[in-house]
């Protein structure tokens, strides 16, 4: 059973409420502060008389000190570097562009990325290397565009996912533009080493437009998804779940409001809380909210970050800040413009990000579309497109 299902947005009431309750960090605060403070009780009502005096000001320390550690908020913790490498050294084709990555058993990575004599040419197919002991192999071409009939469409914005039963997902879309391309997915069993025929996703779906899917409890995966309409040229978000085979699909609309907006990440916040990130291009990063984890979603709304029509990812980290890599300036006359400069923030609530960290910084070239996962070392991956000419991987990690 494949619907496409549409659930009314959250009012604004719903949303400043829900965004305003205790974040995880903030709830940590709290118990440390209180902790502290039932000791401090304890020893007051234990101590003599003498030794209140003691006692004393210690307690209003805790509860009246405005600099107090404990109401101080945490600052995101510093990253540093443990590679920099290139995926390839000499590329068998002119072009690559959007790459992916993920965890694979034995400290293992695998990167895939469309590649071929440029952006929307028939002869552009997905392609991947695998890591191993830390040194990437040979790139090799895992799916293309050819069709029963003989004719043959580019490939675009492969997204690597591995579920919870280790099977691998290769999503994928093939046509000839955004507008017109169509979904596609291969599953391997093994890692990688073999994959199975591939097969179109039902009419309608497409799957993970850019940036992974997550996998709930019960094994569904939300995949984060949008399209851009030859009708009307407006750029609109969805989310699209399907069960842990890829075999039955479901899609929720999203009130993108007068936003155009597309490629979303998905950012967990414990419990039922959801929070998506978005291109788009009124030149900021846009957001959406749900508190029922994925069913529904509120109206789309503006963050305070700069995003130059450029796509961006993000990921939740074991230790519940939330990270993402971004291109943090403006449009420009060309497409191109606002790429050069390649940034990783960190929040603790969605709502406040602090840059931490420098991929790239120049006056002109083209580092974009990054993909961003944490190993199960709690090694932050992170890949992206430099200058279409290669793939670079970045391995970071909290200090």
């Amino acid at each position: 059973m494949n619907k496409a299902v549409s659930v009314p947005a959250f009012s604004d009431n719903r949303i400043n409420a829900e965004m305003n309750k205790t974040t995880f960090f903030e709830k940590e605060n709290r118990r440390c502060f209180l902790a502290v403070f039932n000791i401090s009780i304890s020893l007051f009502k234990k101590a003599r008389p003498a030794s209140r005096l003691v006692v004393s000001p210690l307690l209003l320390f805790f509860c009246w000190s405005p600099f107090s550690f404990f109401a101080q908020p945490l600052s995101p913790p510093e990253l540093h570097e443990i590679s920099n490498e290139n995926v390839f050294e000499h590329p068998p084709f002119k072009s690559c562009h959007a790459s992916t990555i993920v965890a694979l058993p034995g400290d293992k990575q695998m990167c895939a990325w469309f590649a071929g004599s440029g952006e929307s040419n028939p002869d552009v197919a997905i392609w991947s290397s695998v890591r191993i002991n830390g040194e990437w192999q040979k790139p090799s071409e895992i799916v293309n565009g050819e069709q029963k009939d003989g004719s043959r469409y580019a490939c675009w914005n492969p997204v690597l996912f591995l579920s919870q039963n280790n099977d691998l997902f290769l999503f994928y879309k093939v046509g000839k533009n955004p507008r017109e391309w169509w979904g596609e997915v291969k599953i391997s069993n093994d890692y990688g080493l073999t994959w199975s025929p591939a097969r179109k996703l039902p009419t309608g779906f497409i799957g993970p437009v850019k940036n992974k899917p997550i996998q709930l409890a019960n094994g569904d995966l939300l995949c984060p998804s949008s399209t851009e309409s030859n009708i009307d040229d407006r750029w609109r978000v969805h989310i699209e779940r399907c069960n842990s085979t890829g075999l039955i699909w479901s899609k929720t609309n999203i009130d993108c409001d007068t936003f155009d907006v597309i490629q979303p990440s998905i950012l967990r916040y414990g419990g039922d809380t959801l929070q998506l990130l978005c291109r788009s291009r009124q030149n900021v990063i846009m957001q959406s909210w749900s508190f029922d984890n994925g069913k529904s979603w509120g109206k789309m709304r503006a963050t305070s970050l700069p995003n130059p029509n450029s796509g961006s990812d993000a990921v939740t980290l074991a230790t519940g800040w939330q990270l993402l890599v971004y291109n943090p300036l403006t449009a420009g006359k060309d497409w191109w413009d606002g790429r050069s400069v390649l940034k990783v923030a960190m929040s603790g609530d969605g709502k406040e990000w602090q840059d931490v960290y420098t991929l790239e910084q120049h006056e002109k070239g083209e580092y974009s579309y990054p993909a961003v996962i944490q190993s199960p070392d709690e090694s932050i991956h992170i890949t992206y497109t430099l200058d279409r000419k290669n793939i670079r991987h970045v391995v970071l990690k909290e200090k």
